[in-house]
């Protein structure tokens, strides 16, 4: 009787559509104490603090079976957890935890660090070992998992097909797009080299030679088991010469002519698909955080001389765009790619502090009605939103700065991974002193 009437409050919640015009300063006053553990003063002196936290709570909530999915709570303000969701980009955002505790080993040479980077590592390779083929799945979930069915109906859309890893029975979701390839490259070249561990760089490189092969074996285009196409990167000249980018790094037997063939026939069009990107600075703002991550092992690993200055006239284009953006997670990927510079990096310390601030509960926000901020546009301000105002989400810096609402019911948790990943970054490149 009592799982009827959570099943019913469930739909119930389901079907009843967040209050329209409904402060959020408001909602968040009404919230319990464990919501709001991180909106007192924060403090660049408790980051740190902050971090470890957010790195425990995905494992211990966000990682039930090694890939990274977020849970669904029984009400706003409740811990029990009830489903989990968000499984389609479960392998972009594992690449991107898998960065965040690379820099995170880098910065302090914590074992547990080391742990994460090497689970999430075994977990990229179990999204690829579950095809049976060498195509990267978007999840892998056990088949007798007990939220199992939940994540299959939510996915289904994505084709839902079966494989085995370690003898026992997993789904694994189809449909795999350029996004989670182009994640699961940046966290595996990061990891390459922030952390020098022979056993870890050899699994990291096989992997890395397996997923190429695939790709380019297929023509650089990504078949499911019906033989559909699902995703090509065959006019993405960036994201192609950044794999093969990281190919050449981690294997360069292998694949360093393949990567000078490719950049001296590619690199002049490389601007193109950005310049098509440019179009728009807020619909599919997604696409600025591929190119982001995309041009930073691209041009990191590029020597210095006429292709890396070719590179770097490409990202100046896109950054131009999304300089005053106010995204720390961009203002890091361009300390990395650029080096310092005080403005922007004491603008990414202050992004970060806001940051703490928010809920990474789902609430919902509709900034329209209450006439905050100037619009200009449906869903678009005339001016990036401070952090705190924007809406929650999964990785608050692929979302534009200008949506005026969005959210849920306040019960999915995103990972934080928004939070640990410009954090370590900006403590490996010394934006933040320890």
């Amino acid at each position: 009787m009592k799982r009827l009437i959570e099943i019913l409050i469930f739909f119930l919640a389901m079907t009843t559509a967040p209050p329209s015009g409904e402060r959020a300063t408001i909602r968040q006053n009404a919230q319990p104490e464990f919501l709001l553990r991180n909106a007192a003063a924060p403090s660049i002196d408790s980051a740190e603090q902050n971090a470890l936290q957010i790195s425990s709570d995905i494992q211990s909530r966000h990682m039930p079976f090694g890939a990274l999915i977020d849970p669904i709570f029984s009400s706003p303000y409740s811990n029990r957890i009830i489903g989990y969701t968000r499984a389609g980009d479960s392998a972009i955002w594992t690449g991107h935890y898998l960065a965040a505790e690379a820099f995170r080993y880098r910065v302090t040479k914590s074992p547990e660090a080391l742990e994460n980077v090497k689970n999430a590592i075994f977990t990229i390779k179990s999204l690829v070992d579950v095809t049976g083929n060498n195509l990267l799945a978007r999840c892998f979930i056990p088949v007798n998992w007990r939220f199992a069915q939940s994540i299959i109906d939510e996915e289904e859309h994505h084709g839902i097909y079966q494989g085995r890893l370690s003898g026992k029975d997993y789904y694994w979701l189809g449909n795999t797009s350029r996004d989670q390839y182009t994640g699961v490259f940046f966290g595996l070249g990061v990891a390459y080299d922030m952390v020098e561990d022979e056993k870890l760089r050899e699994a990291i490189s096989a992997l890395v030679t397996r997923m190429l092969d695939y790709l380019i074996d297929h023509n650089w285009s990504v078949l499911m088991p019906q033989g559909f196409i699902s995703t090509t990167f065959i006019a993405r000249f960036d994201q192609r010469l950044n794999f093969l980018q990281v190919g050449q790094r981690v294997h360069p037997g292998r694949f360093s002519a393949t990567y000078q063939v490719y950049r001296f026939l590619d690199s002049g069009s490389v601007a193109a698909p950005i310049a098509f990107d440019l179009l728009s600075d807020h619909k599919s703002y997604f696409k600025f955080n591929l190119n982001a991550i995309t041009f930073y092992n691209l041009i990191r690993l590029e020597p210095d001389g006429f292709f890396r200055k070719l590179y770097m006239s490409s990202y100046n284009l896109m950054r131009r765009t999304t300089d005053d953006h106010r995204n720390a997670h961009f203002n890091m990927i361009d300390r990395g790619l650029r080096g310092a510079d005080l403005r922007r990096d004491s603008e990414t310390v202050e992004l970060l502090l806001q940051w703490l601030s928010r809920s990474r509960r789902d609430q919902w926000i509709d900034w329209r009605v209450a006439s905050k901020y100037q619009v200009c546009g449906d869903d678009r301000a005339c001016d990036p939103l401070p952090i705190e105002d924007r809406i929650r989400t999964d990785f608050l810096w692929q979302r534009s700065p200008y949506m005026l609402y969005g959210g849920g019911y306040g019960r999915i948790e995103s990972a934080g991974i928004d939070f640990i990943l410009p954090y370590w970054m900006a403590r490996y490149y010394g934006v933040i002193k320890n």
